[in-house]
């Protein structure tokens, strides 16, 4: 099992522990001022199953911890991190990330992923297993497992002797993924909602509530998981464990950021986006198909 190396402010360590590499003392981040409105929508999330992940927003799975590594550890060794720009730190809407022992590899893809979808890591920067794995606390081994993972997925890609470039994407590619999305998801909403009663749509109300919650928070990855949990949700009535993983990965590759564009999406913007989970809801209770229709292609393109 990969064991976590020395931990930093970012890591669970007290305060002013030597760093045994430079012999500075790291001190933890000091938490921003109490917001009672914020505590409050966190509290929510978590209640509704959205687990919010310190600094890294959404739960690690357990099915990702128990991969295997993936390809050759022989093309990222020897990665130059001395003109390397450092890493972006999360907004302050973001808590930061911390990193246990067990499940270190399925804890730094989580948290990498949240990072992406947060633009923290930027589209056609380049960066170092170990520059990342300083930032965690971690060795660069599980950073590059994960790395290797995000690659398998087309997030980003392996520079020889250098770490791994995020893939840059661009408008089209962005709509393509959307097409994709209506075509398999479209119909099936339409079939679920002649055939789900209007109870089983109403259980499914504490999370659209949980993603209208994680909007206001402001963080896009925090959003990002909540959104993806929902619509889990909703895929899941059709019976299709396939359908449900095709689709997700589809919607995970839609919030990665674009190149060129902001790094995140505002406030209301989210809370706009959200707000088409409750109406996508209220349709299907009624069984109003055109409007359903109508809702999850104008969501997909909005996203």
């Amino acid at each position: 099992m990969e064991q976590a190396g020395p931990r930093s402010a970012y890591g669970s360590t007290g305060v002013g522990i030597p760093d045994p590499r430079t012999g500075a003392r790291r001190v933890p981040a000091q938490p921003q001022a109490a917001d009672v409105d914020r505590e409050r929508a966190a509290a929510a999330l978590a209640a509704s199953g959205v687990v919010v992940v310190p600094g890294a927003p959404g739960p690690a799975a357990a099915s990702e911890a128990a991969e295997a590594p993936v390809g050759g550890a022989a093309e990222v060794r020897g990665e130059h991190t001395h003109s390397e720009a450092p890493v972006p730190r999360p907004r302050a809407e973001c808590t930061r990330p911390v990193v246990q022992r067990a499940s270190v590899r399925g804890q730094i893809l989580d948290a990498l992923r949240s990072a992406l979808v947060a633009g923290e890591l930027a589209p056609g920067e380049v960066y170092s297993a170990p520059v990342l794995g300083e930032r965690f606390g971690v060795s660069a081994t599980p950073v590059r497992e994960a790395m290797q993972q995000l690659a398998l997925e087309g997030a980003v890609e392996v520079v020889p002797n250098r770490g791994f470039r995020v893939v840059e994407r661009g408008t089209g590619e962005l709509a393509e993924l959307a097409e994709i999305r209506a075509l398999i998801e479209v119909p099936v909403m339409l079939r679920l909602a002649r055939t789900v009663p209007a109870a089983r749509w109403a259980e499914l109300r504490p999370l659209a509530d949980a993603t209208v919650l994680a909007a206001s928070l402001g963080c896009r990855a925090t959003y990002a998981e909540s959104d993806r949990v929902f619509h889990r949700a909703v895929l899941a009535l059709a019976g299709n464990s396939q359908l449900v993983r095709i689709a997700d990965d589809l919607h995970r590759r839609a919030q990665w950021p674009l190149v060129g564009g902001p790094a995140t999406r505002g406030r209301a913007d989210l809370v706009a986006d959200a707000a088409e989970h409750t109406a996508l809801l209220e349709a299907l209770v009624a069984q109003d198909l055109p409007v359903v229709q109508s809702l999850v292609r104008e969501h997909f393109a909005g996203a």
